[in-house]
């Protein structure tokens, strides 16, 4: 949560990746058989902050009625159906100190019927709940850190319910604290028996200091925060997306089944994006098998930023059982192609407009220039996904495709091997 990224690196003008990301990623997952493919949920902090003002404020601050009434919109309005599984608090649920056992516990007066009776009820809705802890001495918003607790804390979100734990890595004193502390509360989760996401930022506070090590994370976390955290505004969505793909030799091979780069929330649905923009974020968290982390209200949310992020087809692609993370191709004349490999031979494609002025402009592909060439080989069936669904039929290998796209916006296809 609090951000100690680098700033973006510049973005080749033209060029074609050299490195395949293609093979299966030689390290070991966390072994907890969990994040299989990529997490879905809801997570509340982008668009809740840490809002602890329930009297003025009580159907907007961080309680047990907020994530109860969010519990009851996922299965109502189709977000469970959709894939969207976890409910996650962040921040600011806790009380200012442990109990006289040394145990975190809810803020009594937000959380009631404290994090238990929570976790029953969203368990009782076919969902799973999510929490938020620290590995350092106080968490981002100065409440108990984990720091020299990780197995009462690990052993106490087990015995509440809890099926994922986010876990932030401010107020920690020292680099090898934080490399340790991240070990030890995946260790300490694994020992309690209970099935529970380790959600990790440890590449993130790592890297102002040295290159962080993802074999290593790869081996402890379930999915990891790489860059700032994303804010309501298409500025923070540009800048994660230009760091993916600047680190993306570093990046993309790691990830697969077990184990995910974490671009950070999905933030449609709020004040920030125009249309456009939505769907290039979608498009594109869909392409980089992301996590996909709703954070916004869903009390109050458009249907079409709704249909958008339960959309079955993009969903399709971001869970896809091939577990491999999609990367940027090619960049030329403020066009990017962004391409991922999907099981039975199919390849998701993405071209976005990076001009913010003017108006919609035409960008053609040689379908020999994507899916390492054998996409379209001999032939294939292309379906345009975003912005609409159009079936765009039949494609020879030396065949092209033509598309419009509206400034800031992304044309998401997906073609399918008629071998």
């Amino acid at each position: 949560m609090m951000s100690q990224g680098q700033r973006l690196g510049y973005v080749f003008e033209f060029s074609v990746l050299a490195l395949v990301f293609w093979g299966v990623p030689g390290t070991r997952a966390l072994d907890n058989g969990l994040s299989i493919t990529p997490t879905m949920g809801w997570l509340h902090w982008e668009r809740f902050l840490c809002n602890v003002n329930c009297l003025q404020e009580p159907d907007n601050c961080i309680s047990e009625q907020l994530f109860m009434q969010m519990a009851d919109l996922m299965v109502s309005d189709g977000w469970k159906d959709a894939g969207y599984q976890y409910l996650c608090i962040d921040d600011c649920w806790m009380a200012h100190t442990r109990n006289s056992k040394g145990k975190l516990q809810a803020d009594p007066k937000r959380f009631p019927g404290g994090i238990e009776r929570l976790a029953h009820y969203v368990h009782s809705k076919g969902l799973k709940l999510g929490i938020y802890a620290d590995v350092g001495n106080k968490t981002c918003a100065g409440y108990p850190g984990s720091f020299g607790h990780y197995d009462i804390d690990a052993k106490t979100f087990a015995d509440w319910g809890v099926d994922l734990l986010k876990f932030d890595g401010c107020y920690c004193d020292t680099l090898t604290h934080l490399v340790d502390g991240y070990k030890k509360m995946s260790l300490a989760l694994n020992r309690t028996g209970r099935s529970i996401v380790f959600s990790c930022e440890w590449p993130l506070y790592v890297r102002p200091f040295h290159k962080p090590n993802y074999t290593e994370i790869r081996q402890y976390c379930n999915h990891w925060r790489n860059f700032d955290d994303v804010s309501d505004s298409w500025q923070s969505v540009k800048q994660i997306l230009d760091w993916s793909s600047s680190n993306q030799a570093t990046i993309v091979d790691i990830a697969g089944p077990g184990g995910w780069n974490d671009p950070d929330m999905l933030i449609i649905g709020n004040y920030g994006l125009s249309w456009d923009q939505q769907v290039t974020q979608m498009a594109l968290w869909a392409i980089m098998a992301a996590p996909l982390f709703m954070s916004t209200d869903l009390r109050h949310i458009s249907p079409q930023a709704k249909a958008l992020l339960q959309n079955k087809d993009v969903i399709a692609i971001n869970q896809d059982p091939l577990g491999k993370q999609g990367y940027l191709l090619r960049k030329y004349h403020n066009f990017e192609v962004w391409e991922r490999p999907l099981s039975r031979l199919a390849w998701a494609v993405a071209v976005r407009n990076l001009q913010e002025l003017g108006g919609p402009r035409s960008y053609t592909i040689s379908v020999t220039s994507v899916g390492r060439a054998v996409a379209c080989k001999p032939a294939c069936f292309i379906t345009q996904l975003l912005p609409v669904k159009k079936e765009l039929g039949l494609f020879e290998w030396t065949s092209t495709l033509k598309t419009k796209i509206n400034p800031v916006g992304t044309v998401l296809f997906q073609i399918t091997n008629q071998a």
